[in-house]
């Protein structure tokens, strides 16, 4: 089963109605709460990786979903946020439209297999248009966690 995403974005760890209008607004905005929800002294650096990152290739993959990533080796296991914004972000992702959904994680070294695991099973997940409306849609950080968990739920029951 691995690590849970309804584990990993805790309701604290979800930022609703982004104030971000580019991808490096959208990065600092999400960096900022991942360093408070995880109690982190490096935010400096994490941001350079996540920056570092993303000028290879966009992480936005599509449908308005763009998952950021790094590996670091400031962090242990794999943390993460999830951002939503009302507008859409202007993110250069590979299909060209608005990104609405970020998921970001930050993984150590160590971690590559789990982080690869969760990377795989957030792109599951996004491939279904539901869980991208619905997500955006939720009022709240609790109600963006509940559809997370409930469309997590229907995926594992799917896995053999």
């Amino acid at each position: 089963m691995g690590l849970q995403l309804q584990q990993l974005f805790v309701p604290g760890r979800i930022k609703c109605h982004l104030e971000a209008e580019d991808k490096a607004e959208a990065f600092e905005e999400l960096v900022d709460l991942l360093v408070t929800q995880y109690d982190l002294r490096c935010r400096d650096d994490i941001l350079d990786a996540i920056n570092r990152r993303e000028a290879k290739m966009s992480t936005g993959i599509k449908r308005g979903v763009a998952i950021p990533h790094a590996k670091t080796n400031f962090t242990r296991g794999v943390i993460g946020v999830l951002g939503i914004s009302d507008r859409g972000i202007d993110y250069e992702s590979l299909d060209g439209e608005p990104v609405r959904l970020l998921f970001l994680l930050v993984s150590s070294e160590e971690d590559a297999g789990t982080h690869l695991s969760v990377l795989k099973k957030i792109a599951l997940l996004v491939e279904n248009a539901d869980f991208i409306r619905e997500a955006g849609a939720a009022a709240d950080p609790e109600a963006v966690h509940k559809v997370l968990a409930n469309y997590e739920e229907l995926l594992d029951s799917r896995e053999p």
